[in-house]
């Protein structure tokens, strides 16, 4: 019986299939559409829900049910002695706060990490989890290095249509509009606990370009040890893109830093996609 075990929810990107897999518990994430209730990677897919946000549906995210965490936390305390739950930034949801305080009445067997990250770079958090349940650490001292390692990364993502976050009250709608008739796209960074608009460019080309200056900035000021010791990658990331759009976008990035063997890539989750709508692009760094 494995002594520690790593719980996340799917904003890490990890389905609960794709969990199974891993070794790796999954909370699924509820979306709110036209009124009704879906699970991320259960009864709802990315197709699915990009076909839905394309159509007009009213679309909103939320944290899960406590009592859908506790379940999954109780079922995985049957098989160890105790667990390390990585859920979302407590900036950017109230899922991690719930979290904290649930885990509470465990008595010490449940350890929730807020180390600050979603989408792509939680993902990773997940792995290096697995990583060092492997070398025998137990979920306290797996939690507070997650915690310590928190800001080791960065994710910049540049959205092709102003729409959903004119929805998501992100913009006005008069911003909406006039970003619109401008050309106008704004380049977020998701870092810590906020989701922040660090420029506005006109053109997507000027978003990559900007992306890929920012994240150099980071691998050449303030992550640059964890750069010139080997302990960073370069990632990217997409919501509802072509294949040929995929493509470039590699190809751009690897041109950007061709100290990198091979750019790896992957899809924005929900929480994110809610917000960027389709066509957004992102690019990051994460520790490894």
């Amino acid at each position: 019986m494995p002594r520690v075990a790593v719980v996340t929810d799917s904003n890490s990107g990890i389905s609960v299939e794709e969990g199974r897999k891993l070794g790796v518990a999954v909370v699924p994430m509820p979306v709110l559409i036209d009124g009704k209730i879906y699970y991320e990677g259960e009864d709802l897919t990315q197709e699915q829900f990009y076909e839905k946000q394309l159509s007009g549906s009213d679309i909103a995210t939320s944290q899960p049910a406590p009592g859908d965490v506790m379940a999954v936390w109780d079922r995985v305390l049957e098989r160890c002695d105790e667990l390390v739950y990585i859920p979302m930034s407590a900036g950017l949801s109230a899922s991690c706060a719930t979290a904290q305080m649930l885990a509470e009445s465990y008595g010490g067997r449940v350890q929730v990490a807020d180390n600050r990250r979603i989408s792509v770079t939680q993902h990773h958090s997940v792995l290096d989890a697995l990583a060092m349940v492997a070398a025998g650490m137990d979920a306290r001292a797996i939690r507070e290095t997650l915690e310590e390692q928190g800001d080791d990364g960065c994710i910049y993502v540049s959205v092709d249509t102003l729409k959903y976050l004119r929805k998501g009250g992100r913009v006005t709608g008069v911003e909406a509009i006039a970003g619109t008739m401008l050309n106008i796209k704004p380049v977020m960074e998701i870092r810590g606990e906020k989701l922040t608009a660090i420029g506005k460019v006109r053109g997507m080309k000027a978003a990559r370009k900007l992306m890929l200056e920012r994240v150099r900035a980071d691998v050449e000021g303030r992550l640059k040890p964890l750069w010139d010791t080997g302990h960073l990658v370069v990632k990217m990331a997409y919501s509802k893109v072509s294949d040929a759009l995929r493509e470039e976008w590699r190809e751009e990035v690897h041109a950007a830093f061709p100290e990198m063997e091979r750019i790896e890539g992957e899809p924005l989750t929900l929480s994110i996609a809610s917000h960027t709508g389709p066509g957004a692009l992102g690019v990051g760094t994460v520790r490894i």
